[in-house]
């Protein structure tokens, strides 16, 4: 197919059918081992034949059926391992890489029956001494007689110990199931089924200890005894299955780990529903999603009296023997460096962090994959090779990478454990799974690339399914205690469909339903079902499980469709918004159009009100006033001056005066005259405003006989205000001459990023629907009093000069000086009769301080800077109405705006709200795409509200003004505005700062913003600001500067970096803390971040060593050094700094308890450092 321009159409080609797809041809196989392999193959997969070019994956495999084949190679005699057959899948690859795998021997359990002492010796896979042995004998009911063996716990095990002694209640590793049996025979049946499997596996008759030992043990019982326990419930008070799972709930019941078996069966009679309801507590310790179904299969054959055809049970002290004998650390360690040595930013969805949670906020939801799209996933990996499960990877790496704003995400995956488990692990028993991080690259890579990458990264992780998780995190650049990440994908094999025999050994008893949680506060669980897939997702209730699982169902079918059709299409084009979303995003949330006359002028709206209402007030400076009539004849004759010094439409007038009527008249005469005006504010530098001045090269300056000395150098036309050259001429309103509402009505210059100001050209059209918009949402009348406070130079004072004269309302004039003491202009807000006031938050909060106590009917807007939750509280209580607005000058003033209740809490912030009528918000990620609600992402702006540009810079204009893609409208343009936000549900936005403002440190990224928020809570300060400073190369810090409420009153810099301790992440905790008397403000109440001063050594905290103080501190720091390995610990060391991770903080539990002090695990995380560690320790000695 070719183009009209005779070229290659590359989009015509058509989509291949199945009879196109390249398969290879069949070669049958060459040799013994080949053949033998090809029956193992044909068995496994379920295959008539099997050539010897055929690809294990493309034929169906994945690793639950790789392990069968393991074990069936064994059982023939073919040495073999996992990772050749994921290295080599062919048949033909495999059988010439058959035999060079190195067994692992594991070492026979040494203790014999009826041995009256058990020694060291006897324990070849622990390192325990005879007085460890001794007192964990006596744990174990019925002595030394009854304990089997004594060994380590497995990777996985040794993290879920220390989330069960982390937990403050309940357990988030105690999972339960609930049957109802119809009679008590069918249950009597039922548990002794149950207690005969116990009796066959190690496993089950197995506890956990961990108290005085270095590291905990599993201890296998010779005989343990299912606890079945009959609970009395009365039918009265509600449906006995609810009963049941409220007294026996795992978000507040806790199992004994030391008591084996790590299970436990309560049963109620439920005689409404004539049946018996059970609950089955059981903990994940000892089993995973494999063990589960060997375990009903097993129950099984037992309740239909075929427990002879079962095989020889495999210890689980093979699977330990395993991985603690395979694979050294060493190796472990040099992969996952290579891996992960260069994160150091966690990957952290919805900015969860939370990994030492309960689980017991979290909600799940399941969903269903329809056969089709099942299908094609399964023909899709086939196709490239590799298994399903990394589809489902790459999927899930695509919803993190937008829910965290990444492209390069790590994330945990559930290995499952038995690839290297031995002989018999297939049917083992056990908790042989494991959680090791997967790093997923989302860039500049083609979607069949990153699948095969995917594929890759699996496969060679398999190799480490036995290495630890905190090895991982260690070697990674994320320091702890920060997670490397905080979501996870757990990728199962199930059978859904059940045989004439199981249906018969279950009759009679029906599963009720169960559940599963984990400490992650994000999990994807799929479950291959060999045709059909299903998912389910577990998250936090306010993030929403449903919508995740859209999210993931969008992903997978997207990048199906891109296989299939585009797959050198690059991955970042994968969207995971369902069509819903997208729409409400783009669409809903921006449905603000309101017919306005937008094709009227600022002017023209003016003068019409002046011709409804010529009398009335219109401007009020001091005791001089203006009526509308007055206001309109004076600005009428300097128009026609100006249009006799040859201003037309477009033309820039400068105007330089000081505040007052004059002001007001000059700036309606220029857009009388049809000029745009540029505002030069006197007390800016002379520098400046030669800068500006050269730059938006005026055709004339108005200016007032006290500021025409500051043009003096300027070769521009000065028309000074104070003349009576144009007294005598026409009070008539100058006729249009070709003025549309499409020509400039200002020029306004902001700071540049080079430090030369750039010119915004704002169009009247624009300014027009601003003030339109404002005054509805205002309900501004005729009655209203609005006033005039900020500088001509800040584009925020066009909202106080024309909203009050396009609806007949006055505007009062502030001086200079009434603006900068907050008395004055309490005062001038009270004697002027002032009902609607805008300003700035530094303004609101001067004029607070000021003793000011507010006004019952004054209508309040706060914006130019973020307002922080405790300013909006403060000035809502004290006026009618508080609007928080929001807007950029390059979309003309304000683009948003929300009424403020003044209820929101101290770590809140105050949203910005909504974009008002006929503007459009869009919040993107780096490649312009709309983000999830809930996600940061870069707000863009369109409407009629974004400027002509930049005056002068068309770089600079075509890199922030862009083509609106979301826009129905004919030539709809968006701008780039630099800051940062995220919608909330309701479709409110949470400003979150600027780009800029978001600055990294020893590679973790931090948001200024929320480092201010918090430390203004602080009682001591009263304003705070955050920023990274580089005073001397490479040496970056992090400094808080601070005011406070009184001016003889100091702050403890040490208290506030403990208060700020309390609620931020160890690296947002600044290292400096200045004060200062005031914030340095620029000309336009903004914040002049330039001008903080370089903080002095009396500033800035050290962690050097100091000496442990107290007995407390002391001999902690005895037992950090021995757990940690290290020669000596300081009051202000880290423990996570020093090496420490969740085992080894188990481990220091039971050093502190042996010395009689009280231990708390999740204490530990709070408070990290030392003197912190030890004063809360001495807190709960107090309590206790």
């Amino acid at each position: 197919p070719l183009t009209t321009n005779g070229k290659l159409d590359r989009k015509a080609l058509p989509a291949p059918d199945q009879s196109a797809v390249a398969t290879r041809e069949y070669e049958a196989p060459q040799g013994e081992i080949e053949a033998i392999l090809a029956t193992l193959w044909q068995d496994v997969l379920d295959l008539e034949q099997v050539g010897r070019h055929d690809h294990f994956f493309e034929l169906g495999g994945h690793s639950l059926l790789a392990v069968k084949l393991i074990e069936r190679m064994r059982q023939v005699g073919l040495s073999a391992d996992v990772r050749v057959l994921f290295g080599q899948p062919t048949l033909a690859a495999l059988a010439a890489a058959v035999g060079g795998v190195r067994e692992i021997v594991v070492p026979a359990n040494l203790i014999p029956a009826g041995c009256t002492r058990i020694t060291p010796d006897m324990l070849p896979l622990a390192d325990l001494d005879q007085d460890a042995i001794d007192r964990i004998v006596a744990t174990v009911p019925g002595g030394v007689a009854n304990v089997q063996d004594i060994y380590p716990l497995a990777p996985l095990q040794e993290g879920i110990v220390y989330h069960h002694l982390a937990a403050e209640q309940g357990d988030p590793y105690l999972q339960y199931m609930m049957f109802a049996f119809d009679s008590a025979t069918r249950l009597d049946g039922f548990v002794q089924a149950f207690q005969a499997v116990i009796a066959r596996h190690d496993i089950l008759r197995t506890g956990v200890l961990w108290e005085g030992l270095a590291e905990p043990v599993q201890v296998v019982w010779r005989e343990a005894r299912l606890d079945v326990e009959s609970v009395q419930l009365d039918p009265a008070a509600g449906d006995i299955a609810g009963q049941l799972h409220q007294r026996f709930d795992p978000r507040h019941y806790r199992l004994d780990i030391r008591q084996a078996p790590l299970m436990r069966l309560a049963y109620a009679r439920d005689p409404e529903n004539q049946r018996w309801v059970g609950i089955l507590l059981f903990h994940h310790l000892v089993d995973d999603a494999t063990s589960l179904a060997v375990l009903a299969a097993e129950i099984e054959a037992y309740m239909l009296g075929q427990a002879q055809r079962l095989p020889a049970s495999v210890p689980y002290r093979n699977y330990v023997a395993q991985a603690r004998l395979g694979v050294n650390r060493e190796a472990h360690e040099g992969f996952f460096r290579e891996m992960l040595g260069d994160v150091d930013e966690p990957t952290l969805p919805f900015g969860l962090l939370d990994v030492q949670g309960d689980g017991s906020a979290i909600e799940e939801v399941r969903q269903d994959v329809s056969l089709d799209l099942s299908r094609r996933v399964r023909t899709q990996a086939r196709q490239l090779g590799v298994s399903a499960a990394s589809l489902y990877h790459l999927a899930w790496a695509q919803v993190l990478g937008v829910v965290s704003g990444k492209e390069d995400v790590v994330f945990g995956t559930v290995l499952v454990g038995r690839m290297q488990g031995g002989e018999g692990a297939d049917r083992a028993l056990g908790m042989f799974i494991n959680t090791l991080p997967l790093r997923v690259r989302l860039g500049q890579t083609s979607v069949r690339d990153g699948v095969k990458a995917t594929h890759g990264s699996l496969t060679a992780l398999l190799a480490h399914e036995h290495a630890a998780l905190a090895l991982g995190q260690r070697c990674s650049g994320v320091e702890a205690p920060m997670p490397l990440f905080s979501a996870l994908l757990n990728y199962r094999h199930t059978t859904t469909t059940a045989s004439v025999q199981t249906l018969a050994a279950w009759d009679g008893i029906e599963l009720l339903g169960g559940e599963e949680r984990t400490n992650y506060p994000l999990t994807l669980s799929v479950d291959d079902h060999g045709d059909a897939f299903s998912f389910s997702i577990m998250t936090p209730a306010r993030i929403g499980a449903q919508r995740l699982c859209g999210y993931v169902h969008q992903a997978l079918h997207h990048l199906v469709r891109m296989l299939e059709q585009t797959p050198e299409a690059l991955l970042h084009q994968l969207s995971i918004l369902p069509a819903s979303e997208h729409e409400q995003l783009l669409e809903g949330f921006n449905a603000t159009q309101v017919h306005y006359p937008l094709e009227q002028t600022i002017h023209s709206l003016f003068e019409a009100q002046a011709w409804r209402t010529p009398d009335a007030l219109a401007v009020l400076h001091g005791e001089q006033g203006l009526s509308y009539r007055e206001l309109n004849e004076r600005a009428n004759r300097l128009a026609h001056y100006l249009r006799g010094q040859g201003v037309t439409p477009d033309s820039r007038v400068a105007i330089c005066v000081e505040r007052s009527l004059d002001m007001v008249v000059g700036l309606l005469a220029i857009l009388k005259a049809g000029g745009a005006y540029v505002p030069l504010d006197p007390a800016y530098p002379l520098d400046r405003i030669a800068y500006m001045l050269e730059d938006s090269a005026p055709l004339a300056i108005i200016a007032q006989t006290g500021t025409c000395g500051l043009l003096a150098g300027s070769s521009v036309p000065v028309i000074d205000l104070d003349s009576d050259a144009w007294r005598d001429l026409s009070i008539a309103n100058p006729p249009a001459q070709g003025l549309t509402s499409a020509h400039l009505a200002y020029v306004l210059y902001t700071s540049g990023s080079t430090g030369k100001p750039k010119g915004v050209m704002v169009e009247h059209r624009s300014v027009v629907n601003l003030l339109c918009a404002m005054g509805d949402t205002l309900g501004m009348t005729s009655s209203d009093r609005m006033l005039a406070l900020t500088t001509l130079g800040f584009d925020i004072a066009g909202l106080e000069l024309y909203l009050p004269l396009l609806r007949g309302a006055s505007m009062v004039v502030a001086t200079r000086d009434q603006g900068r003491d907050g008395q004055s202009l309490a005062h001038l807000i009270a004697a002027s009769g002032v009902t609607v006031a805008q300003a700035t938050p530094a303004s609101w909060r001067m004029l607070l301080e000021s003793g000011w106590q507010g006004a019952s009917g004054l209508t309040a807007l706060c914006g130019g800077e973020a307002l922080p939750a405790d300013l909006a509280a403060r000035v809502a209580a004290r006026v009618k109405t508080l609007f928080n607005v929001y807007g950029p000058t390059e979309t003309t003033i304000w683009s948003s705006s929300t009424r403020v209740s003044g209820q929101e809490t101290s770590d809140s912030s105050v949203s910005i709200g909504r974009p008002i009528a006929n503007t459009r918000f869009y919040l993107l990620d780096s490649h312009r795409h709309p983000v999830p609600v809930g996600v940061a992402g870069e707000l863009y702006i369109g409407g009629t509200g974004v400027a002509r540009g930049y005056l002068n810079r068309d770089d600079l204009t075509a890199e922030r003004f862009l083509s609106d893609p979301f826009s129905a409208a004919p030539d709809a343009r968006m701008y780039k505005t630099g800051d940062l936000g995220r919608y909330l549900p309701d479709g409110n936005i949470e400003y979150l700062g600027r780009n800029d403002d978001q600055v990294k440190l020893r590679g973790f990224r931090i948001e200024l913003g929320e480092i201010e928020t918090r430390l203004a809570q602080h009682p001591a300060v009263k304003e705070a600001v955050a920023l990274v400073r580089e005073d001397a190369p490479g040496e970056k810090r992090l400094v808080a500067y601070f005011t406070g409420y009184w001016p003889d009153e100091t702050a403890d810099i040490e208290d506030l970096r403990i208060h700020l301790q309390t609620l931020l992440p160890a690296y947002m905790v600044p290292t400096a803390y200045v004060r200062l008397d005031a914030l340095p403000l620029t000309p336009n109440g903004k914040l002049d971040r330039k001008a903080l001063p370089v903080p002095d050594l009396a500033c800035i905290i050290t962690r050097g060593y100091e000496a442990p103080v107290g007995e407390t501190e002391i001999t902690l720091a005895q037992l950090w050094a021995e757990v940690l390995n290290v020669e000596r610990v300081g009051r202000h060391d880290h423990f996570f700094e020093l090496g420490g991770h969740s085992l080894l903080a188990v481990s220091l539990m039971e050093r502190m308890r042996q010395e009689g002090m009280e231990a708390d695990v999740r204490a530990l995380f709070e408070q990290p450092t030392l003197a912190e560690y030890a004063a809360m320790t001495e807190k709960m000695e107090i309590v206790l």
